[in-house]
């Protein structure tokens, strides 16, 4: 009979100098036993020097962290407030789900402030004005009692200090046309709509100065992992607010920044644009792979080869690389890509699943900008020289002139390429 091994933990004994292994390890420990014993705590042992290293690299952590928070702090303040206590006036145009997020976030950073939603539909409006909620995107969240609602342009423009614009981009040239003479040449807006028009490729950056005749039209676009819900809930995020003028992006910053929403300022409006309309046709495919139950390999692979062909189109547009590997960029496909709450990702389950496009939207009470962007993106990769494999495929599933299965045969069968 074989005799029972009795676990034993070995003192570590080393001549000259720690194996480099040891020396960035608190405490090595090899125990000859039986897989299934686990030594005690108190027979753990190892040098002194390497239980020092261990406690030099605590200490070493604990001060970083500190002059982390010293720095916080020493910023905070002397962050300016005077924007915000300026502000008298915000309006909403829109009242879909996200228009009516982040007019409850606006109403939130001051109490008297006024936040006024421009809403087409009437019953909305009502119950915004008359149980502050917004009874057809959140039924269950109450507003904030200074948001107010108006389907009257003049009303809800007059003296306003900043607009928020929240109207899907294909409807919006035809609808700011309709307001162009309410609006205050000197009036920032604050874009929140992502996409491309389908008939002009143009950004909302080009699409609101247009539609307003007004070249000069203060704009920042924002942009960013944040799904209305959430933001509703008061649950942290981060976003960017992109403008050509810095001094203008800094009071935006300064006007909606709080405790769970961190704004960054950029200089990249088109990086951030493009970054923003291009990320919900890859979410479209992202769903499509999740509805033929391909994997978790294919998703990663082809969220992958997706973010290159954003970078690709957006760096030939005069994007920086480093703004579609920030927030609004990155940030915001992972979000859109792998999350069931984005209606583009929806979209796209259900084609894979074998749904018809038609049928999808007709039972959708939102508007997926992914399912009007696509063919503009091919337009525009058209423009500047650039292949678009993945998204190209869903312009083209999308047309219903490829399935889903076919799609995936053929991105498969593509040429072997060479990293860059």
């Amino acid at each position: 009979m074989a005799a029972s091994v009795q676990p034993a933990c070995l003192d570590l004994h080393f001549s000259g100098k720690h194996p480099p292994l040891l020396k960035h390890n608190a405490i090595f420990v090899r125990c000859v036993s039986s897989p299934n014993v686990i030594p005690e705590a108190d027979s753990i042992s190892g040098p002194p020097d390497i239980i020092n290293t261990s406690r030099d690299q605590r200490k070493v952590v604990r001060i970083a962290w500190e002059k982390l928070v010293r720095w916080s702090r020493s910023w905070r303040a002397k962050a300016k407030t005077d924007v915000l206590e300026r502000t008298r006036k915000v309006v909403v145009l829109g009242g879909g789900s996200f228009g009516t997020a982040m007019a409850a976030h606006a109403a939130r950073r001051k109490e008297g402030l006024e936040v006024t939603m421009l809403v087409r539909d009437s019953f909305v409006c009502q119950s915004i004005n008359e149980n502050h909620h917004n009874c057809k995107y959140f039924p269950e969240h109450k507003l904030p009692e200074n948001v107010i609602a108006t389907t009257d342009a003049k009303a809800a423009l007059l003296d306003a200090d900043y607009c928020l614009h929240a109207v899907p981009v294909q409807f919006s040239s035809l609808f700011l046309e309709g307001i162009a003479g309410y609006v205050d040449p000197g009036l920032p807006f604050i874009s929140l709509s992502k996409g491309l028009e389908l008939n002009t490729l143009r950004m909302m950056s080009q699409i609101i100065p247009t539609a307003l005749k007004n070249p000069r039209q203060p704009f920042v676009a924002l942009s960013g992992p944040s799904f209305a819900l959430e933001l509703m809930n008061n649950l942290p995020t981060a976003m960017v607010v992109a403008s050509k003028d810095k001094k203008l992006a800094n009071a935006v910053q300064q006007l909606l920044a709080s405790s769970y929403l961190r704004i960054n300022t950029s200089s990249d409006v088109t990086g951030v644009e493009i970054a923003g309309a291009l990320k919900n046709v890859l979410a479209i495919a992202a769903g499509i792979v999740d509805g033929m139950n391909l994997g978790n390999n294919s998703m990663a692979a082809l969220v992958s080869q997706g973010c290159s062909e954003i970078r690709w189109l957006a760096t030939k547009m005069g994007a920086k690389p480093t703004t579609i590997t920030g927030l609004s960029g990155t940030g915001d496909i992972m979000l859109t890509c792998f999350v069931n709450l984005s209606r583009n990702r929806t979209v796209g389950v259900r084609l894979g699943s074998g749904e018809t496009l038609d049928d999808i939207l007709t039972s959708m009470n939102q508007v997926a900008e992914g399912v009007a962007t696509a063919g503009a993106v091919i337009a525009l990769a058209q423009k500047y020289n650039v292949k678009l494999p993945v998204l190209t495929a869903v312009a083209k599933i999308i047309d219903n002139e490829l399935t889903p299965t076919k799609a995936v045969l053929e991105l498969m069968n593509l040429p072997q390429i060479e990293e860059v």
